[in-house]
């Protein structure tokens, strides 16, 4: 796993072997930067990383100063690699918790400039995710939630959705609630 981006560019992570992932590929993860570098200042923005994983994604966004990121996973293993990782390389700005994805979000107040959702692939209630994020307002009006799914699976009758990039088997679905 490689940051591509900001201060800490070019440098790999070698998360355990054993963690129950499927880390966004390089390529997807370049793509899915260069759409966001040209739409929000990364600075300044508030992210929540959901289904976190290895925290690829929180990574890249504390790499590049993002003011806050909220990263979470269900996975004992994975928050632990995570908050061991964000202490190491001093990315303050990264808070890691343990949770049901879906639970919290109904517990949940604030909103966020970014949201992000890379869960497991055979999950069956991916399509929720826009519906309770809308209904939950975690989206500030400029906002843009990015979900992660196979490129098989179709979100475009979600709330929200303005489009679908696919890269390989993997494909992100855009979505805004202005």
């Amino acid at each position: 796993m490689r940051i591509i981006g900001g201060r800490l560019k070019g440098i790999r992570l070698q998360p355990p072997a054993n963690l129950p992932v499927r880390p966004t590929t390089d390529m997807a993860k370049e793509a899915l930067f260069n759409i966001l570098n040209n739409r929000f200042d990364l600075e300044t923005c508030s992210v929540l990383d959901l289904f976190c994983g290895t925290g690829n994604l929180t990574f890249e966004f504390a790499s590049r100063n993002a003011e806050g990121v909220l990263a979470i996973d269900m996975d004992y293993g994975c928050v632990n690699w995570v908050k061991t990782v964000a202490k190491k390389h001093e990315f303050n700005q990264v808070d890691v918790r343990k949770g049901d994805v879906f639970k919290l979000l109904k517990q949940m107040t604030g909103s966020y400039d970014l949201i992000f959702a890379d869960p497991p692939y055979n999950m069956p209630n991916i399509p929720q995710i826009p519906v309770i994020i809308e209904a939950q307002k975690l989206l500030k009006p400029d906002g843009l939630l990015v979900v992660e799914h196979q490129s098989n699976m179709k979100l475009n009758s979600q709330p929200g959705y303005t489009e679908t990039r696919k890269y390989g088997n993997s494909s992100f679905s855009f979505f805004e609630f202005g």
